[in-house]
């Protein structure tokens, strides 16, 4: 499961449609609809909010927007429309490593996607994030 802390416009349709359904997932361990992924660290942020639900709910409006922009019919009963504007707090460094990390999955999966995004320096965040300084987050799987 990855939820991306980068904004989903730089996603390739798969993973577009990949995240959508790992949120549903997240958002049903949320609401403790799932035995699995319980303790999956990419739920921490979530987790560590006043309002989780809240929280993951923001989350998918925000990819359903991206879908929309993009002419895919994302089911808006999958979420609560309703949920509150959050911010939650991500390390600049976890942004550029998950562009990075992005990047090598591109250029084997989607060139044209690698060409289009490739020379990106300004990296844009998923709008529930908040851009801070301090190391990639403890929950990220660092690859090497």
């Amino acid at each position: 499961m990855r939820i991306w802390s980068i904004h989903p416009k730089y996603l390739d349709s798969k993973w577009l449609v990949a995240l959508w359904r790992e949120t549903l997932l997240a958002k049903n361990v949320l609401e403790n609809k799932t035995k699995g992924y319980k303790n999956h660290p990419q739920l921490e942020r979530f987790k560590n909010t006043l309002n989780p639900l809240n929280a993951i709910n923001f989350y998918l409006s925000k990819i359903r927007k991206e879908a929309k922009r993009r002419n895919y019919n994302f089911d808006i009963n999958k979420f609560d429309i309703n949920s509150n504007i959050i911010q939650i707090n991500i390390s600049k460094w976890q942004l550029k490593y998950e562009f990075q990390h992005l990047l090598k999955k591109l250029k084997i999966r989607d060139e044209n996607k690698f060409h289009e995004i490739k020379d990106i320096t300004n990296i844009e965040v998923h709008p529930i994030f908040n851009i801070v300084e301090w190391d990639i987050e403890t929950w990220e799987i660092v690859s090497k």
